[in-house]
């Protein structure tokens, strides 16, 4: 056994010491001092090893107590709103109706699907099935699969089935009318369309990939099933693998499929010598059915569109709008479906009375005319009308937290260093 480090050089060195003592001395004296010796050795190993560490608690620990909100669906006909919560690693669902009082702390959830039998934990996008009630959610950097929630799931309990997806897979949409179901996918850029009801290690239907996409770390997804176009939001982290598609499997979907889900971070892939760059923020629109190293019809992009972390998106059909998440500029865009290149948007719903801040998700109500916002800094959801412009205030709010406090948004903490000048925990998201 070999133990680093100049602490564990003296304990190694005591306990050899202590060996040796064990010639001059006999019987319980040294049982007793061999006891201590193996003790202090194993000490030693037992601390640099995973499991002993999570035996040891932490002197104290920094963490927001309550929800960042990172998407939302809403089931209008069922009054029924679904949120994903990146930091407690929770799906909740409170009702349409709710409004929290000035006064309250919260409004309770009406159920709450969360812990380590859920497979659940960094969500970034949901989707409520409009026939069966289904919760769609997905995992971004942290598990690989998206799980499907049945109308009564509540607790700590497994999912009614699972799909296996490409690592960092963030938004998610379906076309009802074809049964397929289009998720993003942030690096390699990607687009993967499955069956809607895919499960276990299914083969997707197609894949839209490549240099001529245009993607760039592409995050929200939205259909215009009207006038058969996909909608992407993109935050701009671009690489060039030479035009082809890069994603490549090694064996084929096959032999792939049946593995166990220990297996689902196995995928193997393998990436072509390519070079990045940092672009605008951009909405790009295709064909609803584009698969391979296809083109944009239209790209949104440049400094006029205020894109800033653009995360969510969705479509209204019949006016022909793009409503868009702007999470880094705590702003609502709205564009035309038809719009192309460096736009203005057409309204922007942004301003301390409107009470965005930080939103990732939003959803479009368009029986009741009605657009939800998800707000990841501030716990809460507030809804406005769909012809909302400037800054307004919102008809309701569901808070999940208190109103007098602003979100941690400690979502995905990569590293940490300490300014010992300052004395300040530096923590980079």
């Amino acid at each position: 056994m070999t133990l680093k480090g100049k602490g564990s050089s003296l304990i190694v060195a005591s306990a050899l010491l202590a060996a040796t003592a064990l010639i001059w001395l006999s019987g319980n004296q040294a049982a007793a001092l061999a006891q201590k010796a193996r003790s202090a050795i194993a000490e030693a190993f037992q601390v640099r090893t995973r499991a002993g560490n999570l035996d040891k608690k932490p002197s104290r620990y920094i963490k927001d107590p309550n929800p960042a909100w990172s998407s939302i669906a809403v089931n209008a006909e069922n009054n029924m709103v679904v949120m994903t919560d990146e930091n407690l690693f929770r799906i909740v669902e409170y009702s349409r109706l709710d409004n929290t009082p000035p006064a309250a702390r919260l409004t309770e959830p009406k159920r709450i699907i969360g812990g380590d039998q859920t497979r659940t934990e960094m969500l970034c996008g949901a989707y409520i099935d409009p026939r069966t009630l289904d919760v769609y959610v997905t995992n971004n950097d942290t598990q690989d699969w998206m799980p499907v929630f049945s109308r009564n799931a509540k607790g700590n309990v497994a999912p009614d089935r699972l799909l296996a997806t490409p690592h960092r897979t963030w938004g998610i949409t379906a076309d009802e009318t074809r049964q397929e179901l289009y998720v993003t996918v942030q690096f390699p850029s990607a687009v993967i369309v499955y069956r809607k009801t895919a499960a276990n290690n299914e083969a997707p239907l197609r894949t839209l990939e490549g240099d001529a996409t245009e993607l760039a770390d592409p995050h929200g997804i939205a259909l215009d099933v009207k006038n058969d176009l996909l909608i992407t939001t993109n935050h701009g982290h671009r690489r060039f693998y030479g035009g082809a598609a890069v994603s490549t499997i090694t064996e084929t979907w096959e032999e792939w499929i049946g593995k166990s889900t220990a297996d689902l971070n196995s995928l193997p892939r393998r990436y072509l010598p390519g070079l990045g760059k940092f672009e605008m923020p951009s909405i790009n629109i295709y064909a609803r059915n584009a698969s391979g190293n296809t083109p944009p019809l239209r790209v949104i992009k440049g400094p006029k569109t205020q894109l800033n972390w653009p995360s969510h998106v969705a479509v209204h059909e019949e006016r022909g709008e793009i409503f868009v998440a702007n999470d880094a500029e705590d702003s609502i865009l709205v564009f035309r479906t038809s719009d192309s290149g460096d736009v203005a948007p057409t309204r922007v719903i942004k301003g301390a009375k409107t009470r965005v801040k930080n939103p990732t998700g939003l959803s479009l109500d368009v029986k009741n005319g009605e657009l939800w916002v998800a707000n990841m800094g501030n716990f809460a959801a507030t809804v406005y009308p769909i012809t909302a412009n400037g800054d307004v205030a919102p008809l309701r709010m569901i808070r999940g937290g208190p109103a007098d406090q602003v979100g941690l948004m400690i979502g995905n903490p990569g590293a940490v260093g300490y300014d010992s000048k300052r004395q300040q925990i530096l923590v980079p998201n």
